[in-house]
């Protein structure tokens, strides 16, 4: 039987951390939004480290500045965004495992490189499952969002040792990245020039960016004149609202859209967007559903999703 540990304590809980796993899922008819961890790949990488299942939840640590007692001896991975973590006030290596022993605080500074970090114990964190998941959407006023003060409950586990994520597993976060697009059914609504501008677009990642979705700035792209019926929207959905400039919507979206979607981001690709800073450039080049489904499957066989 795993045996149930005060886990940690939050000294300073940084900006919009929150537990998330990979997700809640079969909700969108009643209004619930997906939730989960942004960047699986650091996420999954985070669990896997540790020998937990993928879905296990992990701290999301958006931006940083954050600060994380130990109540009893640990087994913790970091992965994602570099955000300079030190245990103690040594230095703590990312996309890797450490020990961290009771009474030790685990501190994270502004993310220097990427957005967002993922902070795992081993053994899984102990949280009650809402609608079949733990992930938080503050919008739904589900799951929790961290605040100071806050216990973080773990299961107990033996030693682990300490593990490293292979080098060419560990992504490096451009100021520049391409997202390859799943056109949609909708694809039609576009003539052949819109099509062209698009691709040929560079576009910027605007401020505006958070759990709800991602707004760049551009050329722009002729949105169509005829609307459509508010219907479901998948993650990922490239919509074009009136003004041209494309919104791409992530975990955290509302359920119903009524703007035309070109397509959908590949959703290998999404973590090079949530882990892009405001200012970095966008491209987009067309993929095959086939390909962009290939790529997922391994991913998912992979880490056993």
């Amino acid at each position: 039987m795993s045996e149930r540990l005060p886990g940690l304590v939050v000294l300073q809980a940084g900006v919009q951390s929150s537990m998330q796993d990979l997700g809640r899922f079969g909700m969108a008819g009643q209004g619930v939004s997906q939730g989960g961890s942004m960047d699986l790949h650091a996420h999954c990488w985070a669990n896997r480290l540790l020998g937990n299942n993928a879905n296990d939840a992990t701290i999301e640590l958006a931006v940083g500045m954050a600060k994380i007692r130990a109540e009893s001896d640990l087994q913790l991975a970091i992965t994602g965004a570099e955000m300079l973590a030190e245990l103690d006030g040594s230095p703590v290596g990312n996309w890797c495992s450490f020990p961290i022993k009771r009474g030790q605080v685990l501190s994270l500074k502004a993310a220097r490189s990427g957005m967002r970090a993922y902070l795992a114990v081993a053994g899984g964190f102990l949280l009650d499952k809402q609608f079949g998941s733990v992930s938080a959407v503050a919008r739904n006023q589900l799951g929790k969002v961290l605040q100071e003060g806050d216990v973080l409950c773990a299961r107990g586990v033996g030693a682990c040792m300490s593990r490293q994520v292979p080098s060419r597993f560990v992504p490096r976060y451009d100021d520049a990245i391409e997202l390859r697009v799943i056109e949609s059914y909708q694809i039609s609504q576009f003539t052949p020039e819109q099509l062209k501008s698009f691709y040929a677009a560079s576009f910027t990642l605007t401020p505006d960016i958070d759990r709800m979705g991602a707004r760049l700035e551009g050329a722009g792209v002729v949105a169509p004149e005829v609307g459509i019926i508010s219907e479901g929207i998948a993650l990922g959905a490239i919509q074009i609202p009136p003004d041209g400039q494309p919104i791409i919507l992530l975990n955290d979206r509302q359920t119903l859209g009524g703007y035309p979607k070109l397509g959908c981001v590949a959703r290998v690709d999404l973590p090079k967007l949530v882990q892009a800073r405001p200012g970095a450039g966008v491209k987009f080049v067309p993929v095959t559903l086939s390909d962009a489904c290939s790529e997922w499957r391994e991913f998912c066989d992979y880490f056993a999703i």
